[in-house]
């Protein structure tokens, strides 16, 4: 059973992430999501907007990539470590724009799907593509 929940973990996470970058890749554009998601709504803060725009073009992409490479389970680790760092300048974006945001909606629950298949043990994600070629190359190894 901790296959699947790992599965369904990871997969829930990859769609809400895979899905948002998709929505700001191909409908709103990176160019867009940068303009009006970050150079608009920081111009007044302290991030240089240069920053701004690195930014708000890179986050759909990770989103993106990393979100469908969780879907597959392919390179897992690499995509939460990413996935984990988007959320962590999300955050804190919020947080400089107002102190008191509300995190229930956003950030916790990708925050706990991103911890749980964080924390469970990689060999247990069996029903993945990771999972696939590491019982390939241990039967190689065995061979």
């Amino acid at each position: 059973m901790r296959s699947w929940a790992i599965f369904f973990a990871r997969v829930i996470l990859g769609l809400i992430f895979g899905m948002a970058g998709y929505w700001k890749c191909f409908v709103l554009t990176p160019m867009a999501h940068a303009q009006g998601f970050f150079v608009e709504a920081y111009a007044d803060t302290w991030i240089p907007v240069w920053m701004l725009w690195t930014s708000g073009l890179l986050v759909p992409v990770v989103e993106l990539i990393a979100g469908w490479l969780l879907v597959v389970g392919w390179r897992t680790r690499e995509s939460l470590l990413a996935l984990g760092f988007v959320l962590v300048l999300v955050t804190y974006g919020h947080l400089l724009a107002q102190p008191l945001y509300v995190f229930i909606e956003h950030v916790i629950p990708r925050l706990a799907l991103l911890l749980f298949v964080m924390l469970m043990p990689s060999d247990e994600d069996q029903f993945s593509v990771d999972g696939w070629l590491r019982t390939r190359k241990r039967t190689r190894t065995e061979a």
